[in-house]
């Protein structure tokens, strides 16, 4: 299984090509990949709301958005994710990490 983390913080996702870099562990050497976004995905879901879910074998990320203007509060799930532990491991790291890279490139925004 490889390890996935992403190389830098993509400016505009959607015009610009991510670049990964991976840690196989049959081999060691760093392979990079360019993954290109769909057209249809361009757009992205919004999400204002998000559940985990985990169990022995998977970590499952519920992506909500909460309906306004009802009388029970609704949310809809608008994306799953299905992941591997050592995968959700990554994107806790990959995830803090762009947080304090945008924190400290707009400090004195």
């Amino acid at each position: 299984m490889s390890r996935i983390s992403k190389k830098s913080v993509v400016e505009n996702p959607t015009t610009a090509p991510y670049t990964y870099v991976t840690n196989n562990r049959k081999n060691m050497n760093k392979k990079k990949y360019t993954v290109k976004l769909p057209e249809e995905m361009e757009g992205g879901v919004y999400s204002n709301a998000i559940s985990v879910h985990i169990n022995n074998g998977e970590c499952v990320l519920d992506f909500a958005y909460s309906l306004p203007n009802t009388s029970e509060a609704t949310l809809k799930v608008v994306s799953r994710i299905n992941m591997s532990h050592r995968t959700a491991e990554s994107l806790m790291t990959l995830l803090s990490n762009a947080m304090l890279d945008y924190k400290n490139k707009n400090k004195n925004a």
